[in-house]
């Protein structure tokens, strides 16, 4: 089976496929909408063949469908009829959860992702969990977002933005009792002299995450990525 993968952020929507593997890269921003980005998705991919979709979506879900608005594009994206529009079997999975799967390589493994926001989920022996830690409070009444997030990237520089986020990834690993971290997102790169645990990740985790959403529909990933989303739900 082929898929199309779109990876949708904050700043980028990336889309590839089980035969163009290279992204193309559709700028979002705050006044990207579902509709639009389906229809410049649909526009960009018009001479690509597939059978499926996999969509990575910056916030928690369930059953195939977003639970709640994403932080940093514009709203509507909760009630949109993505089925209809695209007209293929789709599945939807958080987008860090998404690149999670992509580069996993055993144990117990925390990915965090830097990019306009800050994406996380946990892997464990094969089942990934997604987690919503981007904006629980970090320091001086501010979000572990508002720290490792491009916000705290512009405002407070690549030196004390670095420092930030190993601190970030220390607390987390450690209250999460993780082997090791693999680090995700555009920002990603930014980061210099990485400990011996954390792993600096590829653009192309996501793309191959969403690949293996389709590789066997049974996953038990998928199962657990919705109870996950679920629960992300409950506690807010």
């Amino acid at each position: 089976m082929k898929a199309l993968v779109i990876d949708i952020g904050g700043t980028h929507v990336k889309v590839a496929s089980t035969d163009h593997r290279t992204p193309i890269k559709i700028v979002s921003g705050e006044d990207m909408t579902a509709a639009k980005m389906v229809k410049q998705v649909l526009a960009a991919t018009k001479d690509w063949h597939y059978d499926a979709i996999s969509i990575g979506y910056p916030g928690p879900v369930e059953h195939d469908h977003p639970l709640t608005e994403p932080h940093n594009l514009s709203p509507g994206w909760v009630g949109f009829s993505y089925k209809k529009a695209f007209g293929k079997p789709l599945r939807f999975i958080n987008d860090a959860a998404m690149q999670a799967m992509g580069g996993y390589r055993g144990g117990k493994m925390l990915f965090i992702g830097l990019g306009t926001g800050m994406g996380s989920a946990v892997v464990f022996d094969g089942t990934v969990v997604p987690l919503e830690l981007a904006h629980l409070l970090y320091k001086n009444g501010r979000t572990y977002e508002e720290y490792v997030g491009l916000d705290g990237l512009k405002c407070r520089g690549k030196s004390r933005w670095r420092k930030s986020v190993l601190d970030v990834i220390e607390r987390l690993k450690a209250a999460l009792v993780c082997d090791y971290v693999l680090l995700g997102g555009g920002n990603a790169k930014l980061m210099k002299k990485l400990p011996e645990h954390v792993l600096l990740g590829s653009n192309a985790n996501a793309i191959e995450g969403g690949l293996k959403l389709w590789e066997n529909p049974n996953l038990p990933e998928l199962q657990v990525a919705r109870k996950g989303a679920k629960a992300s739900r409950k506690r807010k």
